[in-house]
């Protein structure tokens, strides 16, 4: 039986992401801050939510910056909202926050008067909202471009590789919604609140053998 590792760092709505895992057929979920448990597993899940600079604090302060870097390589790694940004160089998040930098490109503020056609847009972006797939990928299997899927971000992926983004979404300016490179994917939205689109890129997540 395959074992997925979802990493605690005492930020995120953990368990919401492990039953989801367990309810697609994930086999054994373990949430966990042993760095050993997380290097055994086969699959490595990376969620996050909350200010980037307390998820950085602790990321660095239990090591977990270079175990993402070492356990990302190797097998299929998903990381989902605060941690996809973690993901990223930099973030302008708290007056600027260095992150782990496994993707090239910026996290940026959608700003305080962001407008469409006119009318104001509310930040955070919180709700529902379409995924472009730029590209095939593995994780899109079984789900229709343009799907829906459910966002709480008030910062967005300015990626530094177009080549990486495989999903883009739209909030007042384009964004990156979904990173991809080797066995990495990560994600903006929550999959684990997206209802059946979500469980469907979770089901691919625990099928896919880290290729393209």
């Amino acid at each position: 039986m395959q074992t997925v590792a979802v990493i605690d760092y005492g930020m995120g709505n953990l368990h919401s992401v492990a039953k989801a895992l367990e309810h697609v057929g994930a086999g054994k979920v373990v949430v966990s801050s042993d760095a050993q448990v997380i290097r055994e597993a086969d699959r490595v899940v990376f969620p996050g939510v909350g200010a980037i600079r307390d998820c950085m604090a602790e990321i660095k302060r239990l090591g977990f910056d270079s175990l993402v870097r070492e356990v990302s390589v190797d097998r299929p790694f998903l990381g989902i909202c605060v941690g996809m940004q973690a993901l990223l160089e930099h973030s302008e998040e708290n007056d600027g926050v260095d992150c782990i930098g496994l993707f090239p490109g910026q996290v940026r503020f959608f700003g305080k008067n962001l407008v469409e056609d006119g009318a104001p847009l509310k930040v955070p972006h919180m709700g529902w909202n379409e995924v472009q797939q730029v590209t095939d990928h593995p994780l899109w299997q079984g789900i229709d471009d343009l799907s829906r899927f459910y966002f709480v971000h008030s910062y967005y992926i300015e990626a530094g590789n177009p080549a990486q983004v495989v999903g883009r979404g739209h909030y007042g300016k384009d964004f990156a919604a979904a990173l991809a490179d080797g066995s990495r994917f990560a994600v903006q939205f929550h999959p684990e609140k997206s209802h059946t689109n979500g469980l469907q890129l979770l089901r691919n997540f625990v099928n896919w053998d880290g290729q393209r």
